[in-house]
């Protein structure tokens, strides 16, 4: 009998220690990877709104967890700070997270990120395949060992060439002009509008650096490190000087934007949009006319411009950097997929930005995207094509197919100010584009204190029309109850009724 309950106690006991055991064989035992990214800035298929997936793009993140054999857990954001403030509070949840160019710099200086191992940085598809100009960037500005780019570009306006004039936007003072009153919208961004007002601020210093960087007095190095150094002026006196022209140019504006403006501009709402350089080239596309597949009518639709204005730009870029204590081995295999000639082109087709990866494959998309023929060609109008050289970010990461100095598209003179000018700006407009620091406690308390003003002040003189007429209103119907001796309340809307 104890020998029996013995043989009992002992094959429950085992019965037990299985039980926690039988369902672990549908449990996910893959490595897994991390990823925090911005929304919609990857490649993946469309999902329609009644659940069914669209295979209309790739889809890097299966094809990486298929090829790797690991699991990714794909995180998004939408502004930086939000990206900061998640890292703060939960350390060590993200083995590769994707800030901007100042959010990299705040988080290598303030010891958040650890190194890319040498390997990676020396022996990778990102060594090889990332453009020679992002690498240089990044070697002179000591961010290297710590992030690597993703996708880049330039700000400058986007605007209707048939209803505004591009002459009066080749200057960023042009938004400030009474012809160009609400037609225009910009960034509700602190960053990028305080960059604006700046720009407008000293705009006869910029121009005297241009002059002098144009005569040859100054080298492309020193005029690019002089027009930095003013774009990312925060003393009391430029804060207020620019301040007060973001409040005189709130008068002239159709309003503050961060995503609407595209639209805007497609639907002719506005003319004028302050833009990043990926959303110029998505908005120029939306905007075009086009043939319907399905009746094969062409659908109505108008030519947009991108300009960089004279005085100088910013260059931005976002980038990937690992949070201390990620998996760095998982992060590494991730960026070296991504950096893939052709992942990158499958990230440009659905993101619509520029990737800070070159290679053959990047530039056969772009030939297929831009080209119009090839050199001594016409145009419609029997003008010659010209030249669009991108050697500066193509060459010496080719893999045969073209050699260096070929990496030049031909297109007609219009199209050179429409897509191909957002996705690849020029050496000439590279060379006036500063990158913008980080600012330190103080600097953003006060700079954020400036755009609490800009955005609730003044109030524009119409407005106080509007604000006498309804206050008029308010007290001919106060005194219409005064003389009715009753006061009537509010009929309920169809379908309601009043309770209490």
């Amino acid at each position: 009998m104890k020998k029996k309950l013995s043989a009992a106690l002992a094959a429950c006991m085992m019965l037990t220690m299985l039980l926690p055991l039988a369902g672990c064989g549908g449990q996910d035992e893959r490595p897994v990877l991390r990823v925090y990214n911005w929304e919609d800035y990857i490649s993946e298929p469309t999902q329609n709104a009644d659940g069914s997936v669209e295979d209309d793009y790739v889809d890097l993140i299966a094809e990486f967890e298929e090829e790797y054999g690991v699991r990714v857990e794909y995180s998004t954001f939408g502004t930086n700070e939000n990206m900061y403030n998640e890292l703060q509070i939960n350390p060590g949840a993200y083995d590769l997270v994707c800030p901007s160019d100042y959010m990299i710099m705040k988080m290598i200086a303030e010891d958040m990120v650890q190194p890319f191992s040498d390997e990676f940085l020396q022996d990778s598809n990102y060594a090889k395949y990332a453009s020679p100009y992002i690498k240089d960037l990044f070697e002179e500005n000591g961010w290297t060992e710590y992030a690597v780019a993703y996708m880049w570009g330039t700000m400058g306006y986007v605007y209707d060439p048939e209803r505004v004039s591009g002459e009066e936007l080749s200057s960023w003072t042009g938004l400030w002009k009474e012809e160009n009153a609400r037609v225009a919208t910009i960034k509700d961004s602190v960053r990028d509008s305080y960059f604006l007002g700046v720009a407008y601020v000293y705009r006869e210093e910029l121009m005297r650096l241009k002059g002098e960087y144009e005569s040859g007095e100054l080298s492309p190095a020193d005029y690019n490190a002089a027009v930095t150094k003013i774009m990312n002026r925060t003393d009391e006196e430029t804060i207020d000087r620019t301040k007060e022209s973001m409040i005189q140019l709130k008068q002239h504006l159709y309003g503050f934007e961060v995503d609407s403006g595209k639209q805007d501009m497609v639907t002719g709402k506005i003319s004028i949009n302050f833009a990043w350089s990926g959303d110029a080239v998505y908005t120029m596309d939306e905007a075009e006319p086009y043939i319907d597949e399905e009746t094969g009518r062409e659908v109505e639709g108008i030519y947009l411009n991108y300009v960089v204005p004279e005085e100088c730009s910013n260059i931005w870029f976002d980038g990937w950097v690992m949070p201390k204590g990620a998996n760095r081995e998982l992060a590494e295999k991730f960026i070296d997929f991504l950096s893939r000639p052709e992942n990158a082109v499958a990230n440009m087709n659905y993101i619509g930005y520029t990737s800070a990866i070159a290679g053959d494959a990047v530039f056969e998309e772009m030939l297929d995207w831009y080209a119009e023929g090839e050199e001594g060609d016409t145009d419609e109008a029997g003008e010659p094509l010209v030249a669009y050289d991108l050697n500066y970010f193509f060459g010496g990461t080719g893999d045969g197919a073209y050699q260096d100095g070929e990496y030049v598209i031909y297109v007609s003179k219009e199209s050179a100010h429409r897509q191909i000018s957002a996705q690849f700006p020029t050496e000439e407009v590279l060379a006036r584009s500063a990158i913008m620091q980080y600012f330190d406690n103080d600097t953003n308390a006060a700079v954020n204190e400036m755009w609490e003003e800009i955005k609730g002040l003044p109030i524009p003189g119409w407005a106080y029309i509007v604000i006498a007429a309804i206050a008029a209103g308010i007290v001919v119907i106060a005194l219409t109850y005064v003389y009715k001796g009753k006061k009537r309340e509010a009929k309920p809307k169809k379908g309601y009724r009043r309770v209490g």
